[in-house]
């Protein structure tokens, strides 16, 4: 295998890897979308409760159970890492839209690395055309040059 044969798996080997890689790093933007609609739902509920009210409760499962609003200002929000916090309805609110903005600025850093990373795969294919480009030159001149050799020997 010729040294620029070997470049050129070496090329499309990375160029696989960094299409592995996008694509894992739109799974896991696909993820946080999901995650931010899940919080715009948690929000539009917690704007329409009131004391006193019927609401249905996950129990996980699929399974629900029918349940009284005692005090619409005791609002439990989850912090990250394992930690929540009891919330009135307003700042259980703020604390959601806060972790949206959190979610949109960690889409917006996952959208940065898969453009770079498909600028980077760009260079890669740039850089592989150029390799197959010269050894279609190297063939055509060696072919040139064996037919030159026929040519002589006649």
């Amino acid at each position: 295998m010729g040294a620029s044969q070997q470049q050129l798996q070496e090329l499309s080997q990375q160029l696989q890897q960094i299409q592995e890689e996008i694509e894992v790093l739109n799974e896991e933007v696909q993820a946080v979308k999901d995650e931010q609609d899940a919080v715009d739902e948690a929000i539009d509920a917690i704007d329409q409760l009131e004391t006193g009210q019927t609401v249905q409760v996950p129990l996980g499962g699929g399974a629900y159970v029918r349940a009284t609003v005692e005090d619409v200002d005791e609002i439990i929000v989850e912090l990250g890492a394992d930690y929540a916090l009891e919330r009135d309805q307003a700042g259980a609110t703020d604390t959601l839209e806060n972790k949206k903005e959190r979610l949109d600025d960690r889409i917006e850093d996952l959208n940065e690395e898969i453009t770079e990373l498909e600028s980077e795969s760009g260079e890669l294919e740039s850089h592989a055309q150029q390799l197959q480009q010269q050894a279609m030159q190297q063939q055509m001149q060696q072919m040139q040059q064996g037919q030159q050799g026929q040519g002589q020997d006649e």
